[in-house]
């Protein structure tokens, strides 16, 4: 019996339903006031935000390999320069000595194997004739190879010499602009270890690039090419344009929070953004141009409970006795909507459709499906079932009563029956 009277209950609410949407309800009492909100043609677009740090897309650092004492430098900050350049020279007193050194050892390890060499020839030929031992012979062949790898290995260390030499002298290896000068004259610089910095060169500022962290909530919504805007302290009125051209795999975690790298492309031809500024960025994820927006309330939006009763019961009467089946003897509105909404019955609605309530220039309202598409919490874009001037109800009142309805309830959840 239970099972049959929530068929029952169920089918009763679904023949209310039908009819609510085939005719238009006016309530009787003059007290509900709607507030509205029409349906306009507009742009909607769905973004997230993220902060990063901008860079030039080429940033160099220049060192230098060899040690020694700074004898002159030839540019400074915000300098210019070209690739080749000549930036820094140490003092190459030092560092001639060692070419001059290596030179003589050269000299030497010449003159060793041209002796060697005669040496050898001597006693090959005495060799050959039997006239000395083997082990001389041995001992003239060993000198002579070893003389060999001796002029060898000074050759090597005399290159080694002359590149140290010209180590002494810092060029630009880009184009750019010289971002920092870590070095003074006189200054000493040791590379026994590492690279000392002395300079950094970023390659072209008219060009730079966001590196912004993305919530690992929202990086599966990002894809490359999306359009980006942001912001920079500097410049609060203005807003810069960019995409995104790179999202990095590697995650970041900072105090349990994971991010990702984004990297936006951001053209800068009037030099305002500066490396190191601190970017504001929305990255729209989606975009429609010129396409009916509705605002979001309208989707939260319920009518007050005794007015929906009044629809209900108006309905009813109105419909049952046009050659509707009648309900079972006995059965209230509310009773009807207590074991409907128990038995689960009603069918969800599909995804993507949502109920809005419209209102006439009759002061009628009626529920209407619609499809909609991007949403942003505040805006929605309608897809179908709405045309543009339509006005749409997001909340109602009646002085006469304590409380009013308004956006209550899930967005386009099932009405209240």
């Amino acid at each position: 019996m239970k099972k049959k009277a929530l068929i029952t209950a169920g089918l009763v609410a679904a023949i209310i339903l039908v009819l609510l949407f085939l005719k238009p309800f006016q309530a009787k009492k003059a007290g509900y006031t709607f507030e509205t909100v029409k349906v306009e043609k507009g742009n909607i677009t769905n973004s997230v935000t993220a902060t990063g740090t901008l860079e030039a897309i080429t940033t160099v650092v220049v060192g230098t390999q060899v040690s020694g004492i700074i004898e002159h430098v030839y540019v400074d900050f915000n300098d210019n320069v070209k690739q080749g350049q000549v930036l820094a020279r140490l003092d190459e007193t030092p560092l001639r000595a060692q070419v001059e050194q290596s030179q003589a050892s050269v000299d030497q390890a010449q003159a060793q194997i041209n002796y060697q060499e005669a040496t050898y020839n001597r006693m090959k030929a005495l060799y050959e004739k039997n006239l000395i031992a083997q082990a001389d012979y041995d001992q003239a062949l060993y000198n002579y190879q070893n003389s060999k790898a001796s002029l060898s290995n000074a050759k090597s260390a005399f290159d080694r010499a002359k590149v140290n030499l010209a180590y002494a002298t810092i060029y630009s290896p880009i184009d750019g602009v010289v971002l920092n000068r870590a070095v003074e004259e006189g200054q000493t610089v040791a590379a026994s270890f590492n690279t000392p910095e002395m300079f950094t060169i970023a390659n072209d500022l008219t060009r730079m690039e966001v590196q912004a962290s993305v919530d690992e909530a929202d990086i599966g919504q990002v894809k490359l090419g999306q359009r980006v805007q942001f912001t920079v302290d500097s410049y609060p009125d203005d807003k810069f344009d960019g995409e995104v051209s790179q999202i990095r795999l590697k995650p970041v975690t900072t105090n349990n929070v994971v991010t990702y790298v984004v990297i936006f492309s951001a053209p800068n031809p009037e030099k305002k953004l500066m490396p190191g500024m601190t970017a504001s960025a929305t990255i729209f994820i989606q975009e429609k141009q010129n396409t009916l927006v509705l605002s979001g309330k309208a989707l939260r939006f319920t009518p007050d409970s005794d007015y929906m009763m009044e629809m209900m019961k108006e309905v009813m009467k109105d419909g049952f006795t046009d050659g509707m089946p009648a309900p079972p003897a006995g059965t209230e509105a509310n009773a009807i909507q207590g074991e409907f909404q128990a038995s689960g019955a009603f069918p969800a609605l599909p995804e993507g459709v949502k109920n809005v309530w419209l209102k006439d220039e009759n002061n009628k309202l009626k529920p209407a499906m619609v499809t909609i598409g991007v949403e942003n919490g505040s805006n929605v874009e309608i897809l179908s079932g709405l045309n543009e001037g339509d006005e749409v109800v997001v909340a109602m009142s009646n002085p006469d009563k304590k409380s009013s309805a308004g956006t209550r309830g899930g967005p386009g959840g099932p009405m209240p029956f």
